[in-house]
Formats: structure tokens, C-alpha cells, sequence
């Protein structure tokens, strides 16, 4: 069953804010622990864009993360981390090296240079600023869908992409959620059609309610043959789990990815899904932590297609569709 408000900010002590800015089409988005949290991550996309994600490595010394970003950009996104770790160092985060403190703090970023926003921001790019203010910005509790944060300037193959979330809880009780932009080169949707590939996995009307078409049409379909993209997550349960078994979280996400985006890991693509766990309760025994992976594969799966139906169009002209602005008027199965 879904947790209370099917967003990852139903983990006690998650939070969430994003930065985001129309004009340039693009933002952030940051999740905050308020501890640090064993985390993990993998990069299954050929074309990836990241910071402190060799760290995440099973075999590597620093087990918990401060915060993980999402951000758009593409390589001059990467400045959103520092204004992260601006914040986090300012209230006394960090892992301890001696007297300093390094708040650790891993990134993904999207491909959105070209969806047409203003990117002529001068000498420094704004993804420091944005990253400091989606810190600051960052809540537990109800955050915004959509074109938002690092979903602002996303787009797929057929429709506007975004900012999706869900979130679920095992029989034995542990929750597991998940926080998708969605820049995907392949499509979320079956088709020409309004219907998605994760139909399968919606939970009470999420993202629309529709289910499966009688008739698929599996055609190749991409929003460029060689102009990179991506989807970017971040999936996280409660559960007390170590740096390996968060590894295979990140990889249980992933398999919820190729669940809800077709195709998906393209060698264009930069596939990546950061993973944590923030140790708030014991795992019994294999078959609830079986459960927690299964899990992490379908609230991953559902956050792409949220991320997809609660998008608007960017306000410009030529800006590529929304699925509300196609479908919205499509009645449910």
C-alpha cells in the first residue's frame, strides 16, 4: 500500500526542496537527511553526469551520505552540490576529517541545455545559488510534482518529463519511496497513446488511472538519436541496511526504470539512481528485506509516470507538450 502521501518525504527525517527558475528552464532539487544516511547508488545509463558518485562503491571508505541533488544542466549543473554543501556547512554537517568538516554530498545531473530556455547566464553558472536555495527551501512533508526543481526542463520522446515521486510500505512495515526527474530519451507512455508502461503498478489514480491498452505498439521511440538524456532518481527506505545492500537497492530501482521508460540505459542515456537507508528499523529477517527490493522497483517504476502526468509545458513557444495538455480529457478504463 502506498504511505500517507505517496512521496519520499514519508521516511521520517527526509526532506525535500527544489529551486526552480522557468525563464532558464531548468533547476535543482536536494534531499536532505537530517542524519547521515548509509547510501549507495549505480549508473546503468552510458552517458552519466555526476559528483562523489565513485564514493557510493561498496568497497569505498564513507558510508553515509549528508544529501543527495538532482539537477538539470547537464556539466554546469554540477555546481548545484557546492551550494548544497554551503548549507549543510553552515549548520555543522560533514564527515569528520580532524577538526574540518566535509559534508558529503553526491549528484546526478540531466541534459536540458536544449529545450529552449535562456542558458546565456554569463561567466559562472547559476547552479551554485540554485543549489543553496533548494537547501534551503528543503521540508519534510508535501513537496511539488512536476515541472519543478531538476524536472523543470525534462522532457521524453513524446512529452514534457518532470519531477515524480511514491512511495509504498512492506507487511513488516518499513517504508520505501522513491524521487525520479524524468529527462528520458526513450517514452513513458505506450505508443502515440496517454497510457503508460508502469500502468501495472498504479496505486488509487496516481497518474491518471487509465491502465493498459488493448493493443501495444512497442515502435522505437526517441527524442533524438544522439543528444544525450536521462532519468535520475533517488530511492530510500528506513530500513537498517548496509552499504551492499543499499547498492542493491539502487539496482532494484533501476529495474523499476526499465518497468516504466521505454527503451531505457541507452548508451545516450545517463541512468542514475542514488539509494540510502536511514536506519530507523530493524529488517527481521530475508523475506522482509526481499520485500523492501521488490518494493524500491515499484515505487520507482510509479515516481516515472508521476513525474510524466503531473508535468506542465515550459512557458514558451515551441515548448514540447505536457501529457495533461494531450490527454487530460482521456477517460479511465
Amino acid at each position: 500500500m502506498s504511505a500517507p502521501l505517496n512521496l519520499l518525504t514519508d521516511i521520517e527525517g527526509v526532506a525535500v526542496g527544489h529551486a526552480t527558475d522557468l525563464d532558464l528552464g531548468s533547476g535543482v532539487t536536494a534531499v536532505i537527511f537530517d542524519r547521515p544516511a548509509v547510501a549507495s547508488g549505480s549508473v546503468l545509463g552510458g552517458a552519466p553526469g555526476g559528483r562523489e558518485t565513485a564514493l557510493l562503491d561498496p568497497s569505498m571508505t564513507v558510508e553515509a551520505v549528508d544529501a543527495f541533488v538532482l539537477s538539470g544542466g547537464s556539466a554546469f549543473g554540477l555546481d548545484a552540490a557546492g551550494g548544497v554543501q554551503s548549507g549543510l556547512r553552515e549548520i555543522g554537517r560533514g564527515f569528520a576529517v580532524g577538526s574540518a568538516r566535509v559534508p558529503i554530498v553526491p549528484q546526478a545531473i540531466l541534459m536540458d541545455l536544449l529545450n529552449g530556455g535562456d542558458k546565456n547566464w554569463g561567466l559562472h553558472s547559476p547552479y551554485r545559488d540554485m543549489g543553496y536555495e533548494a537547501f534551503r527551501a528543503a521540508q519534510t512533508g508535501p513537496f511539488d510534482l512536476g515541472t519543478v526543481g531538476a524536472g523543470t526542463g525534462a522532457t521524453t520522446a513524446t512529452v514534457k518529463g518532470g519531477i515524480g515521486s511514491a512511495s509504498a510500505v512492506t507487511a513488516s512495515g518499513h517504508t520505501v519511496a522513491a524521487l525520479m526527474a524524468v529527462n528520458a530519451m526513450g517514452s513513458v507512455t505506450i505508443g502515440e497513446g496517454p497510457h503508460f508502461w508502469a500502468a501495472p503498478f498504479e496505486k488509487d489514480g496516481e497518474f491518471g488511472g487509465l491502465g493498459m491498452p488493448q493493443e501495444f505498439d512497442t515502435a522505437l521511440r526517441l527524442k533524438g538519436i544522439t543528444i544525450p538524456a536521462t532519468t535520475i532518481g533517488v530511492v530510500v527506505t528506513d530500513a537498517v541496511l548496509t552499504k551492499a545492500q543499499a547498492h542493491r537497492l539502487s539496482i532494484a530501482g533501476h529495474d523499476g526504470l526499465a518497468r516504466a521508460v521505454m527503451p531505457a540505459h541507452l548508451p545516450f542515456d545517463g541512468d542514475t539512481i542514488f539509494s540510502a537507508a536511514t536506519g530507523a528499523r530493524p529488517v527481521a529477517d530475508a523475506a522482509a528485506l526481499m520485500e523492501i527490493f521488490h518494493l524500491a522497483s515499484l515505487v520507482t517504476a510509479r515516481a516515472v509516470a508521476r513525474g510524466v502526468y503531473e508535468a506542465t509545458a515550459l512557458p514558451y513557444a515551441d515548448a514540447q507538450p505536457a501529457w495533461r495538455d494531450r490527454f487530460s480529457a482521456t477517460p479511465k478504463a
